[in-house]
């Protein structure tokens, strides 16, 4: 990993947008149920080793993390964190769904709303001297974070509500080695 971003993530400030780990092969299914794991693409093996290892990662490099860990209700999305950071850190939060809707096709206004509200997340600074992890989706090329490979994070710095934000860089999980 780069020195200034390790410096940088050591010092705080920062939320760190991990797309979940590998999942099973499929779709999910239309009647997509979060009680039931058996209606979703889980987690594959590779996909549990990959957030054990992204956790792993996170607490060698010293990187301060401020909990809970944030995570979309999708199944996969709660095992990615769960096992990174442990259970009883995790919150789930069904804004994150909202990401995951706009791999459909949706009208330009539903896009511009989701797009609109995912600033306004992004806009919110972590508490001070750490950083806030999101375990959520990938998103469609060129839209929003763009795509994120398996267990990917894209590194935002939230420059305050009403104030944006910026990408200030993107790393595969092999980068945290």
């Amino acid at each position: 990993m780069r020195r200034l971003i390790l410096d940088l993530l050591r010092k705080g400030g920062f939320r760190l947008y991990a797309r979940h780990g590998e999942a099973t092969l499929g779709e999910d299914q239309p009647y997509l149920n979060f009680d039931s794991c058996f209606t979703q693409r889980n987690l594959s093996d590779r996909g549990r080793r990959q957030a054990l290892y992204y956790g792993a990662a996170l607490r060698n490099l010293q990187i301060p993390i401020s909990y809970p860990i944030v995570a979309s209700p999708f199944c996969r999305t709660k095992e990615t964190a769960q096992l990174a950071f442990g259970s009883t850190n995790v919150q789930m939060d069904p804004f994150w769904i909202e990401i995951y809707k706009l791999n459909r096709n949706l009208s330009n206004i539903e896009q511009k709303r989701i797009l609109d509200s995912l600033r306004t997340v992004l806009e919110i600074k972590p508490p001070y001297g750490s950083n806030q992890v999101i375990i959520a989706h990938s998103f469609p090329k060129g839209i929003g974070l763009g795509q994120i490979p398996h267990m990917g994070t894209v590194i935002v710095w939230p420059k305050g509500q009403g104030k944006g934000y910026e990408i200030f860089d993107k790393l595969s999980l092999s980068d945290w080695g």
